[in-house]
């Protein structure tokens, strides 16, 4: 018998966008989450949906390992985790039957169970974790009275419970190294080597981001960030350097190097325990100076993902980006001139954007020739002031069933099918897909022509107005 059984409801094989990419990581906050229970004296079992058949798997898992106790625990630095997919969603809640018909308590923790909590407790779910989730694990695993667990939503007497939330740890410093030995790491390596030639592993160094851009959903950490010991994100490193020999290392942090103190000593750590491996990363343009890039390249940085969003200025004060245009080319200047990757992340659909907006972004795209890009649709999530903004917009659909879904859930410039093709194109374009796109870009222009939305666009003064922003 295992005291928890750990599992997560991100299954690779139901989202076509992550088939034809073929990158799968382990789920790092489920293997955090494990090793924090260990050091008091806890099982842990895990079921990894990741590759493996969910259904059968999870059936299967509750049988061999007999728990006490279910939590379907979501990986809180997984961008898909956090875009609250509906296949998620509905394995989740397939587990939830599963673990009730054979009478095991179970739980839920993850950005989508924290908006949801209603939907999750209807499912069969016996409470869901909100917040920082490692401490709320253990003290549901030991038994411990419901009302005292701060961070927990569960239902009492037939309405909804919510007690006061978890206040946030302060020091990362002290928590254990990932459950690494949960994870059957042969099979991440047989998949990326077939589909890539390399293998990757994840890791973060920090937690949260204080940047507010209004459409970013926080339900985890909110606007709070908190950063491991530099030595300590180093020696992790080298730890998986030679227990697995990854070919390549993905930082999942919302915001890896914010702090330029912080990142000078992780270089000075990695050079000295001879940890490096190359590494992608997530950061903002206005953070790629000319020595932060310097410094990333001496501790292995070999590829910098950075919200450029829009090359429209007004688009991006209008999401409360915080950056200028002339920011994004400057950050592409310094990270070139250290040989380091500069790839892109797009966002169309914006609330005022208009075909002259989405010129500006092609102009800006083309001008500074990113490495690689992602393309999506704004994406209204609870809690965020852009979902305020455009609610009374949204119909029956309220989340993408996949990450290639790019469906406009309220009244936009243009239709969904307009921004598939737009996305398309462009990824086509600067990825050299094909040596004739034209035929991509005249159906973006047909469809530009003949889906346009003749609704009055409300100015964009006056959208920043609404939200008492006006100059």
């Amino acid at each position: 018998m295992t005291d928890v059984l750990l599992t997560h409801s991100n299954h690779l094989f139901f989202d076509r966008k992550q088939i034809s990419k073929m990158q799968p990581y382990p789920p790092l906050q489920t293997l955090l989450g494990a090793a924090v229970l260990r050091e008091h004296g806890i099982s842990v079992g895990l079921f990894d949906v990741t590759l493996n058949a969910p259904e059968k798997g999870f059936a299967e898992a509750l049988i061999v390992h007999s728990p006490r106790l279910v939590a379907v625990c979501e990986d809180d630095f997984n961008f898909l985790s956090k875009m609250c997919l509906g296949r998620n969603r509905e394995l989740a809640f397939s587990m939830a039957a599963a673990a009730r018909a054979r009478g095991v308590t179970i739980a839920a923790h993850g950005s989508d169970a924290s908006d949801h909590v209603k939907e999750y407790l209807d499912a069969g779910f016996d409470s869901v974790l909100i917040g920082e989730v490692e401490t709320m694990l253990v003290e549901l695993a030991e038994g411990r009275p419901r009302a005292s667990i701060y961070g927990l939503a569960y239902r009492e007497s037939g309405s909804v419970r919510h007690n006061p939330p978890r206040e946030l740890r302060t020091d990362l410093g002290t928590l254990p190294q990932p459950a690494w030995d949960l994870v059957d790491m042969d099979q991440y390596r047989r998949a990326w080597k077939e589909a890539h030639g390399y293998f990757s592993l994840n890791m973060v160094s920090s937690r949260g981001c204080p940047y507010r851009c209004n459409w970013c959903a926080k339900p985890v950490y909110g606007n709070s960030y908190q950063v491991r010991p530099p030595l300590a994100v180093a020696s992790e490193m080298k730890y998986l350097k030679v227990e697995f020999q990854p070919d390549h290392i993905w930082f999942a942090d919302d915001i890896f190097a914010l702090s330029r103190k912080w990142t000078v000593a992780f270089a000075d750590a990695v050079e000295s325990l001879g940890a490096q491996i190359p590494f992608k990363m997530q950061s903002r343009c206005d953070l790629m100076t000319r020595e932060m890039a310097q410094t990333l390249r001496r501790a292995g940085c070999a590829e910098v993902w950075m919200g450029a969003e829009s090359g429209s200025q007004q688009i991006l004060d209008a999401m409360d980006k915080g950056i200028r245009v002339k920011d994004i080319s400057r950050a592409v200047e310094n990270l070139r001139h250290h040989g380091i990757r500069a790839c892109f992340f797009l966002q169309f659909g914006y609330p005022g954007e208009t075909w002259s907006e989405i010129e500006e972004t092609l102009r800006m795209v083309r001008e500074n020739r990113p490495d690689d890009i992602g393309v999506s649709v704004s994406y209204p999530l609870p809690g965020t002031r852009f979902f305020e903004q455009v609610s009374e917009q949204l119909g029956s659909k309220a989340n993408w069933s996949d990450s290639a879904d790019l469906a406009m859930m309220f009244r936009g410039a243009y239709s969904s099918e307009f921004y598939r093709a737009l996305a398309e194109a462009m990824h086509t374009e600067v990825r050299g897909c094909s040596t004739d796109n034209s035929a991509a870009w005249e159906r973006v222009r047909e469809l530009e022509r003949t889906t346009r939305h003749h609704a009055p666009r409300t100015p964009f003064h006056v959208l920043r107005a609404s939200r008492g922003m006006a100059s």
